[in-house]
């Protein structure tokens, strides 16, 4: 099964886009290749363009103690486990114990670092980090695989709050909803929200499915169309039936 999250408001839309590169930059972080390496720092730099919001850490604190409170009123209900529930508040507030230990503007530590600006400055530019461009950096990249990951370890550590708190949030998200089994006819599904507030929609499809949902979605309707996988071959909305599966997730 392949699944597809549309984010409804831009709050969910940067703790996704975040997910997605924090994931990136810890995989390469983790390589061995100079190139790899290179990749992870320069998705380092998009995590630090995503994340310069100064709300960030403030909304995900308040999102994490309103989960908090609402797991708190099932203590002593016999149909929850009280391990597990003491297991979700721990992480909860070990995640926000780190996100308030974080001084400062996120990510001021790397804008302070000359060096690495001048990297992310050369990195916008098209070949820009050639190692006539930036000897210094090429140099770097030609050190030890384990000095060049300590580096990497050292950028990116202290963004790990970040990381763990979007990670409870977008979790809890995720199972908050319950998947209907659905056939969008010829390839288009639509269906009015009838007051039902939500802010992600979860689509899973069957991965030998040859097409992609495209969506649309506001407080009034839902319309999605499914979309032929070879564009090259055949454009186009797919006119064939298609069974899917639809989660509504709101927190």
């Amino acid at each position: 099964m392949i699944t597809y999250e549309y984010p409804l408001n831009e709050r969910i839309r940067t703790l996704l886009r975040l997910e997605a590169l924090f994931e990136k930059v810890l995989h390469f972080v983790r390589a061995e290749g100079a190139l790899e390496h290179h990749v992870a720092l320069v998705t380092l730099f998009e995590i630090l363009e995503v994340a310069c919001r100064a709300d960030l850490k403030v909304d995900l604190v308040q999102e994490l103690e309103r989960q908090r409170q609402i797991l708190l009123s099932f203590r002593n209900n016999p149909q929850i486990s009280e391990e597990a529930l003491s297991g979700a508040l721990y992480e909860i507030e070990q995640a926000s114990a780190s996100l308030l230990a974080m001084a400062g503007k996120t990510g001021q530590y790397l804008r302070e670092n000359e060096w690495l600006m001048n990297i992310r400055s050369r990195a916008a530019i098209p070949g820009g980090a050639c190692e006539f461009d930036l000897p210094s950096y090429h140099h770097w990249l030609n050190r030890e695989v384990e000095s060049r990951r300590r580096d990497l370890l050292a950028w990116v550590q202290p963004l790990l709050p970040i990381r763990d708190g979007l990670a409870i949030v977008l979790r809890l998200l995720r199972a908050s909803g319950r998947p209907e089994e659905l056939i969008a006819l010829h390839g288009a599904f639509q269906q009015t929200m009838a007051g039902r507030t939500a802010q992600m929609i979860r689509l899973r499809l069957h991965g030998g499915a040859m097409c992609v949902p495209e969506t649309s979605a506001n407080k009034y309707a839902l319309n999605i169309r499914f979309m032929n996988a070879d564009t090259v071959v055949r454009p186009g909305q797919t006119d064939a039936d298609i069974p899917f599966e639809l989660t509504f997730c709101n927190l």
